[in-house]
C-alpha cells in the first residue's frame, strides 16, 4: 500500500499543479447569476422622497432596510441596512463598543476577552487582535457551542464581555444552531451580565444548498429570551451578488443599536443608496433572494459532493470530516496531531489548503488536527484534483511514510 501511495504522490507532483482552495469565495458562474446589477435602471429618489446621489439615510434607505428586515424577521426599527460585509458591521460593533460601551468603554477594561467557538473563521480573530480583546476558544458540538464550557468560562473568568458566533452553516464546519442552544447561551450569558455581548455575523443565514433543521427566527429567540439590547445580528450579500459589491444588514435594539449608530456617524458619512436600490430592484423581496439563492445552490452543490466523494475514499481511521448542509466550506479532522503536514504536503504537490491552525485563535490548534477546505471556486475538475492531492496528502502523513 505505502509504494501505491508514493507513486500517487510523485505522479501528483510532476503535474506541477497551481490550484488554490484556500478561501470560500463564489466561482464564476455563481457571480454571473447576478450579472444585471451591472446594468439595471433604477429611479434616483427612494420610495419616501430621499434623494439616493446625495448625502442622507445614514442608516440605510426605507426600502433596503424593509428588506432587511424581511431576512432577519425582525422589525423595521431595528434594522439597519449597510454597506459591503457582514464583517464590517461586525467589526464597527466592537469598534463601537471598544469607545463607548457603558458603564466602561472596552478600551478602559484591564483585560477584555471574547468567547469563541472552534473551530472559527480567522478574520474574527484578527479582528479581535485588532483590539487587543483575547479571543478565548470553547468547542462547538453538534447542535451549537459546548454549553458547559461556556458556563464554565464565564464562572472563572469576570473579564468576559462577549461571544461571537456563526450560528447557520458554522465557518468552517457547519454547525446549525438549535433553537435550545441558542436559548441556554443567551441564558447563561444574560444570567453573567445584563452587558454581555451576543454578537451573531450571520453570513451563511440563505446559503442552504441542501434540506437543514427547523427553525425559529433568531430574532424571534432574542425577543423570547429578552436580549434584543445586549444581541447584535449581521448578514450581508456578499456571497449573495458581488464580493465588496453586495449591501449588508444589521439587526439590534437599545444600547446596542444606539452604539452603531453613533460610531457610524462620524465614520460613514451615508451609505452607497443608489446600489442599495439597486439591490431592492434586483431581488424585489425576500421571495427574490430565495430563488436567486436555489441558483447558487444548484452550482454549489455538486462541488460539496465532489469533496465527500474523494473524503469518503480515506480509511475511518485516518480521521473524520463535516457534512455541511450549506454554507463555503467542510472541515477535516485528522486522528494525528497531522494537520500542518498535510497542508505541506498538498503545497508540495502544488495545491493550496487554508494554513493549519488558522481556525483558532493565535493560529493554535492544540490537537494540530483541523484543516478547512474550500471547494467552491475551482472548477470541477480542478477540485478533484485538488481532493486527489488532498487524500494523498492525509494518507502520506497518517501511515508516516517517507515519500
Amino acid at each position: 500500500m505505502h509504494d501505491k501511495i508514493i507513486t500517487k504522490f510523485n505522479s501528483l507532483k510532476e503535474k506541477q499543479l497551481s490550484i488554490d482552495i484556500t478561501r470560500g469565495k463564489p466561482d464564476k458562474d455563481q457571480l454571473d447569476l447576478s450579472n444585471a446589477l451591472l446594468d439595471i435602471s433604477i429611479p434616483t429618489s427612494s420610495e419616501d422622497g430621499a434623494d439616493l446621489r446625495n448625502y442622507g439615510e445614514p442608516f440605510g434607505i426605507k426600502e433596503a432596510r424593509s428588506l432587511g428586515s424581511e431576512l432577519l424577521d425582525a422589525p423595521l426599527e431595528n434594522i439597519l441596512a449597510g454597506e459591503q460585509s457582514s464583517l464590517l458591521l461586525t467589526y464597527q460593533t466592537v469598534l463601537s463598543n471598544f469607545l463607548f460601551a457603558e458603564p466602561t468603554p472596552w478600551k478602559d477594561l484591564k483585560s477584555p476577552k471574547f468567547i469563541c467557538p472552534v473551530p472559527g473563521f480567522d478574520r474574527h480573530f484578527m479582528m479581535l487582535q485588532d483590539f487587543g480583546i483575547e479571543a478565548v476558544p470553547i468547542p462547538l458540538v453538534e447542535d451549537g457551542i459546548d454549553l458547559q464550557a461556556f458556563e464554565n468560562l464565564l464562572k472563572k473568568d469576570k473579564e468576559f464581555v462577549g461571544i461571537l458566533c456563526v450560528p447557520k452553516h458554522s465557518n468552517p464546519s457547519g454547525e446549525i444552531y438549535s433553537d435550545e442552544n441558542l436559548q441556554n447561551m443567551f441564558r447563561i450569558g444574560s444570567n453573567f451580565s445584563d452587558k454581555f455581548l451576543f454578537l451573531f455575523d450571520h453570513a451563511y443565514l440563505i446559503h442552504d444548498f441542501l434540506p437543514i433543521p427547523k427553525q425559529k427566527p433568531l430574532w424571534e429567540i432574542v425577543v423570547n429570551s429578552n436580549v434584543q439590547d445586549q444581541t447584535v445580528i449581521t448578514t450581508s450579500f456578499s456571497k449573495v451578488t458581488f464580493g465588496g459589491g453586495g449591501i449588508s444588514f444589521m439587526a439590534t435594539s437599545g444600547h446596542s443599536l444606539e452604539l452603531i449608530k453613533r460610531v457610524r456617524t462620524t465614520m460613514i458619512i451615508c451609505p452607497d443608496k443608489l446600489n442599495q436600490k439597486r439591490h431592492v430592484e434586483f431581488f424585489k423581496d425576500s421571495e427574490g433572494v430565495k430563488a436567486h439563492m436555489l441558483k447558487h445552490a444548484e452550482l454549489v452543490r455538486p462541488k460539496f459532493e465532489i469533496a465527500y466523494s474523494y473524503l469518503e475514499k480515506l480509511d475511518k481511521s485516518c480521521g473524520s470530516f463535516s457534512r455541511p448542509t450549506g454554507g463555503y466550506f467542510i472541515t477535516y479532522s485528522t486522528a494525528k496531531p497531522i494537520a500542518s503536514q498535510v497542508v505541506e504536503l498538498c503545497k508540495e504537490m502544488g495545491v493550496l489548503i487554508t494554513p493549519a491552525g488558522s481556525t483558532f485563535p493565535n493560529n493554535y490548534d492544540p490537537d494540530n488536527s483541523v484543516i478547512r477546505l474550500a471547494p467552491t471556486y475551482v472548477s470541477q475538475d480542478e477540485l478533484k484534483t485538488a481532493m486527489e492531492v488532498f487524500i494523498t496528502a492525509v494518507e502520506l502523513a497518517h501511515y508516516e511514510i517517507d515519500a
